[in-house]
């Protein structure tokens, strides 16, 4: 059998999308949609021995990870940035990932459907121990108005205080701020005063009072039980 011939490695070589219209230097053909620089100078990718590329998008990690087995080299927007949009890969070796991929894709979307279910668990047992810290802060919240504090708080991918180093940490301050939060928007005008053109540091000054009445509500009623 007759060995495939192989590409030199072309991990080294960058190719560009430009902002500006550019020619090819050798051909003159252009504007040019992707370009590849040889001693400063831009050359279309069929001067630069790349013709027989194909262009493969950013987006399937595993299709991307199996073409770059085989011959393949970065694709950039701007070369001062190099913002990597894709990869440039032989056409046979594109066919042959999208078969390997084809043929575990039940494999991989089972193992998705698992870490979806497993972060799903964490994240419910995540915000019961949040719910109970509120419970604890805040024996006079009523227990369903602490699971929504502590779910809303707590939501993957929010960026909400719950998320954050500390209210992983269950701390106190990360806690607290969670419940200030829902009582601001929930059992003040603070909202209204927002929408009316208040700006957000004066609104919070004047719903500072009907806030801390709720609070010390909620802290006080479980000293009154255990009194």
């Amino acid at each position: 059998m007759v060995p495939r011939p192989t590409l030199p490695p072309l991990t080294g070589l960058l190719v560009f999308q430009p902002l500006k219209r550019r020619y090819c230097a050798e051909c003159r053909r252009g504007p040019l949609p992707l370009l590849a620089l040889e001693d400063g100078a831009p050359r279309c990718l069929d001067c630069a021995d790349l013709g027989h590329l194909v262009f493969l998008p950013s987006g399937d990690t595993a299709l991307t990870r199996r073409s770059r087995e085989e011959s393949t080299l970065r694709f950039n927007r701007r070369k001062s940035r190099y913002e990597r949009q894709g990869v440039l890969v032989e056409e046979a070796a594109l066919a042959r990932a999208e078969q390997r991929c084809l043929a575990d894709a039940e494999a991989r979307r089972r193992r998705r459907v698992r870490d979806a279910r497993r972060r799903a668990a964490q994240d419910a047992l995540f915000a019961q121990a949040f719910a109970a810290e509120i419970l604890r802060l805040f024996p006079g919240c009523p227990a369903a108005r602490a699971r929504a504090i502590a779910l809303h708080a707590s939501e993957r991918g929010s960026g909400r205080v719950g998320r954050s180093a500390a209210g992983r940490a269950l701390g106190e301050g990360a806690v607290t701020s969670a419940v200030v939060a829902s009582v601001r928007h929930l059992d003040t005008p603070y909202d209204r005063l927002l929408m009316s053109g208040v700006p957000r540091h004066e609104a919070r000054r004047r719903i500072a009072a009907a806030v801390a009445t709720v609070l010390r509500g909620w802290t006080e009623a479980g000293l009154g039980s255990t009194g």
